[in-house]
């Protein structure tokens, strides 16, 4: 389900592109009247790999739903193409990351007692497994930037399933993380304020009854983050 852009005729103060992550980002936006364009177009997993097509001022998702609504948003904003973005590009691709964590993807690489080698979650090789994963969403970033847009990754909720394993799911993200800075890629990085002492996400701030999602008041704390930074 999209969160389509605000009904007032205040222009646009960013573009949202994004997975069921981007859902609480565009619900706080519409609530607190913070004109914008966008909202989530497909599941997590759909934007990993094998999603994009790029082409020199622009890009196509391969699944017509998902490339439908992205040109709805950019008729929205008035320009033929992504290069045209005259506002901040906003986006959780690539940050779903308890499906890189999902925990029988990493049985090849545990030892015999169950447990990973020592230093195997921070290694090159664990490293170019996360960027093989998330080929795509690299993809869409690298892109943008090479564009000349300004662009804000928002990492995840804090929570992490039961099918996937909390180790891989905290170096995957950091793995992203690294990724997309060295892009240019600004972080919209709020686990300080979101956690507790297990280091994953308070409850007052998770989607009820889900096992990954972030609330309402998860999206305001975000949206907070953005307008602070001048979108």
């Amino acid at each position: 389900m999209t969160t389509q852009c605000s009904t007032t005729t205040t222009p646009a103060r960013f573009l949202l592109l994004g997975d069921s992550h981007a859902g609480p980002i565009g619900r706080a936006a519409k609530a607190a009247r913070i004109p914008f364009a966008g909202g989530p177009i497909g599941s997590g997993r759909d934007f990993n790999a094998g999603f994009l097509e790029l082409s020199e001022d622009d890009l196509v998702f391969r699944k017509p739903e998902a490339h439908s609504y992205y040109r709805g948003f950019l008729d929205e904003l008035g320009v033929a193409a992504i290069a045209e973005l005259g506002v901040p590009l906003v986006s959780t691709f690539g940050f779903n990351v308890h499906t890189f964590a999902t925990t029988e993807n990493w049985q090849f690489y545990r030892l015999a007692d169950g447990e990973f080698a020592p230093g195997f979650l921070t290694s090159r090789l664990f490293d170019e497994i996360v960027l093989v994963m998330a080929r795509d969403a690299l993809a869409f970033y690298r892109h943008a930037r090479g564009l000349g847009l300004r662009v804000l990754a928002v990492l995840p909720p804090q929570r992490v399933p039961a099918m996937s394993d909390p180790r891989v799911f905290l170096a995957a993200q950091a793995t992203m993380v690294r990724t997309l800075a060295a892009l240019g890629v600004e972080l919209v990085d709020l686990r300080a304020r979101v956690t507790d002492a297990s280091g994953f996400q308070r409850p007052e701030l998770c989607e009820a009854d889900d096992p990954i999602h972030g609330n309402l008041a998860f999206g305001r704390l975000i949206l907070a983050d953005l307008l602070e930074r001048g979108l």
